[in-house]
This record gives C-alpha cells, structure tokens and sequence, in this order.
C-alpha cells in the first residue's frame, strides 16, 4: 500500500480468501480471516478502497470450491501458464489455475493501471507477470521485496499456525537460503551441490521437513546447469505440521 501510494492517486485493496486455489485436502477452512483487523490497517494506511467480496459475488454460478480437478459449477477457467508446472504447481494441482482465474476476475473488476504482489511467492508473481503479459492486461504488474521478522522469517499469513518454538525453528529457511547465497558467492556453480547444502541445513531441525530445494531460472523457473547471476533459490518446508515457502535471488 506504501509503495502503490507513491505511484497512484488512488490504492485499492483487494481482500479474499480464493477458494479455487486451495485443494481438497489444504487448509480452506481454516485459513486466517482477519477482515476487521485488515481494514483498520487499509485506513490507517489510506487505501481508497478496500474489495472484500463474497464468494458469490467472485463466482455467481455456484460453489467454487474445487474438488480434484475442476468438479464444479464453474464453466472458465484461466488454466495454468508453463512457469506453474514445477514446483508449488506439481503438488499443489490446480492451485494457479484457482490464482489465475481469481487475478483475473480481480483484474477485470478494479482495472487497475498497476498491481503490487510480492517475492515471497515467488512462482506466483512470475505466473501472474506472464499471464498478464500474455492475456494483453494493460497492467504493469510490480515486485514488491519480501517482508521478513528480525530472525528472517519471511512474513505469511500461515505464520499463526506456528508456536512460539517452532517461529524460531522456522528460520531454518532463511538458513538454508542464505546457505546457498554464500556458496555461490564463494564461487560454486553446481546447482546440486547448492541443493544439497540447502536441504542439509534443513535437516539439523527435527521439526523441519523438506519438500524441495532448488536453484532455479529466474524468469521460467526451469532447472539450470551452472548457476549464473540472477537465478533463484526455492524453498519449501515443513515446519511442524504447518508448510512454508520462501526463496532468494542469487
């Protein structure tokens, strides 16, 4: 909202938790809702608008809670760009087909001349720049620098569910990343060899389980061969039960 702010005459908000985008098995229904505590936080920071809609009001046609594959009333969907076929895409089936469709209703509603989302998802953000760029949206889509607590911690809304103990052992990520930064700075370029690095930092915290760990390109997320400026670091892990992702550009 600071940086849209410094740009735009006037900043809207968009509020909604996405049905389509979570799986059957994910956490929908328990997912923070913080609407009372988000609008105090839109006011104070002079957002012009806050769009908090209802779930029929995103998808008139019925429910859109996605079962598997698609089973529902919905009829038009947005389908999943090559850059979400890896990674968060490969086990969250569906997933950016529900953020897609969504951007694009949301898109189509505000019209905006810019929209902010931040690094922190990082696949998202490129999903979302390519989806943009190839559905010919006359909006410049900016990368807002992830937001991190004193130990690193990248911050995320799934962050409630962690306890006192298991926010401080969640900074394994931000470790782990770092891991592989300092790798590549001192001069190695096998990916492997960053990858693994990264999942052995990873694995000194019993409570932490890894789900990946890569070095990617930066723009369409494809395994490289050597590791060259620009390319980017993915994380996902298990923290306790709840899971994180998290990444850094080297």
């Amino acid at each position: 909202m600071r940086r849209a702010h410094e740009s735009d005459a006037a900043v809207v908000v968009s509020i909604y938790v996405n049905p389509t985008q979570f799986g059957p098995k994910e956490d929908f229904t328990k997912y923070p809702r913080t609407l009372e505590a988000d609008c105090q936080i839109c006011e104070r920071e002079g957002a012009a608008v806050v769009f908090a809609p209802a779930d029929n009001e995103m998808y008139p046609d019925g429910q859109p809670r996605l079962r598997g594959r698609g089973q529902s009333a919905i009829s038009t969907w947005v389908e999943e760009l090559e850059v979400a076929k890896r990674l968060e895409g490969e086990r969250r089936p569906g997933h950016f087909r529900g953020v897609c469709t969504v951007v694009a209703k949301l898109f189509n509603i505000v019209q905006p001349d810019r929209a902010y989302f931040g690094q922190k998802d990082y696949q998202q953000l490129k999903v979302i720049q390519r989806m943009a760029r190839d559905l010919c949206y006359p909006i410049e889509i900016v990368a807002m620098p992830t937001v991190r607590e004193v130990g690193g911690l990248a911050l995320s809304s799934r962050n409630r569910y962690l306890s006192e103990l298991e926010r401080v052992q969640a900074t394994v990520l931000w470790k782990s990343l770092n891991t592989a930064r300092g790798l590549f700075i001192s001069g190695e370029c096998n990916p492997k060899r960053l990858q693994t690095a990264m999942a052995k930092v990873v694995a000194a915290v019993p409570s932490a389980c890894l789900d990946y760990a890569e070095v990617v390109d930066g723009e369409t997320l494809e395994p490289v061969s050597a590791v060259e400026d620009g390319n980017v670091a993915l994380i996902a892990a298990f923290v306790g039960k709840t899971r994180l992702i998290d990444n850094l550009a080297l």
